[in-house]
Formats: C-alpha cells, sequence, structure tokens
C-alpha cells in the first residue's frame, strides 16, 4: 500500500493519535485525507475534509461510506479507553461500552468500506489495536478486554478481505503520550513515532506491527515457559 496518492479516511482523526495520522497521511502525499470525528467542527487541521462520523451509529457510518466513496484506505483508530478492574462498580456498563467502540465500531466500519476498498482496487485497513490485546491488569481490564476482541476481529477479517486484495494490518502499541492516558504517569511513546512506524508497515505489506519496545517485549513472551499473560503487565527493563 503506498500512501502516495491514496485517499483515507482516518476516525477519531480530531485529537491524539488520529490528529498525527491525519497530519502524517497529508505529509506522505496523500491525495485527500477525510477526517472523521463526532463533531466536524473539532478538526482543525487545514488540509484534511472534515467528516461527521460517530463509529456507534449506523446512520453516520453508511452516511460516511456514501461521502467518502473514493478510498483506499481506511485507519479504524476511534476508541476509548476507562480505567478499572472487572470487580469494580460499573464494570458491567464500562465493557458494554468498550466492546461497542472499539469492536462493534470498527467491525461497522469494514462492513460499509469493504465495499468500497473492493471497488478502488482493494486497498486496505489498519486498525488500531493495543499491547493490552495480549496481556491485562485491573488498570484497564474491560478496555484490554475489548482490544482482545478486536485482535480477534482483525485477523478474521484480513482472512476474509485477502480474496479482494484488501492489505488489513493490526497496530499494536503501549501507552502513547496522548489526552486519553494524560493520568497515567509510565513512560509513553510520541503518537508521531507510532505513526511513523504504522505506515512505514503499510508501506512494506506488513500485515502487524509491533509499534514500540514494550509492545515487541510482550510478544516475545507470550511463547515463554511462563507466558507474559499469566501475570500482570509490567514494563521491560530499561
Amino acid at each position: 500500500m503506498k500512501i502516495a496518492g491514496a485517499t483515507a479516511l482516518v476516525t477519531g482523526a480530531n485529537r491524539g493519535l488520529g490528529l498525527a495520522f491525519a497530519r502524517a497521511l497529508v505529509e506522505r502525499g496523500a491525495a485527500r485525507v477525510y477526517a472523521g470525528a463526532r463533531d466536524p467542527g473539532s478538526v482543525t487541521l487545514s488540509e484534511v475534509v472534515p467528516i461527521k462520523l460517530d463509529v456507534t451509529k449506523d446512520e453516520e457510518v453508511a452516511a460516511a461510506a456514501r461521502q467518502a466513496s473514493d478510498v483506499t484506505l481506511l485507519i479504524n483508530n476511534a476508541g476509548i479507553a476507562k480505567f478499572g478492574s472487572f470487580l469494580a462498580d460499573g464494570a458491567i456498563e464500562d465493557t458494554r461500552e468498550h466492546f461497542e467502540v472499539n469492536l462493534v465500531g470498527p467491525l461497522r466500519m469494514a462492513r460499509a468500506f469493504a465495499p468500497v476498498l473492493a471497488k478502488n482496487g482493494g486497498g486496505a485497513i489498519v486498525n488500531v489495536l493495543s499491547v493490552a490485546s495480549w496481556i491485562n491488569s485491573p488498570l484497564l481490564a474491560t478496555y484490554g478486554a475489548s482490544k482482545a476482541a478486536a485482535w480477534a476481529f482483525t485477523n478474521g477479517l484480513r482472512i476474509e478481505l485477502e480474496g479482494q486484495g484488501t492489505q488489513v494490518l493490526g497496530l499494536h502499541a503501549g501507552f502513547i503520550d496522548t489526552d486519553m492516558t494524560r493520568e497515567i504517569t509510565t513512560p509513553k511513546s510520541s503518537p508521531e513515532t507510532i505513526v511513523k512506524e504504522t505506515l512505514d508497515a503499510l508501506e512494506r505489506g506488513d500485515r502487524q506491527v509491533l509499534a514500540d519496545e514494550v509492545t515487541r517485549h510482550v510478544y516475545r513472551g507470550l511463547t515463554a515457559e511462563q507466558p507474559v499473560y499469566l501475570s500482570a503487565f509490567s514494563r521491560p527493563p530499561a
């Protein structure tokens, strides 16, 4: 997948990682970048096309697919993260909300845009996942469960869209320095670093990108004698 000349849609593009994706796509020569946001007025990047898009609303996703019918690259970035354990008050409600945004949202987008991508030559989908796809802790328990489900969805979608020539790339990363993680004091990667790693992987034709050392450390531990997911997440030694 080549970025130069592509037409991209980024969900949740008004801030944080989504804004970094939109800016980088413009800088790399994308022909057009649609910036999806619940409030399109919150999109401040002048080089993009704001589009009203709440990934939890069927009608807005369908409208986006009609408006952005020239898309060749879909970046499913929109997501939420709430703190709390599985046994905390409100965990049931938080689980439903996490799954609706972090799993069903990308599923809605994929169902709406797969025919668009097929019509436009195949293109690519990037799903923003997490190191929490593989390892969990009471800090982000229900969030991690939703990202684990989104990883399974990504792997299945990749196989399902292979026949139409659509590249599906899963992005795994640890904490990123955005508004979403402002209350977390652990070291974080910059959004720009994560975006660069992801777009480079996309252009190489990769199917998965481990965008920081924390994620690579966890991934290596998945098949260890004592698999890393059997204990709470801890950062690798410096």
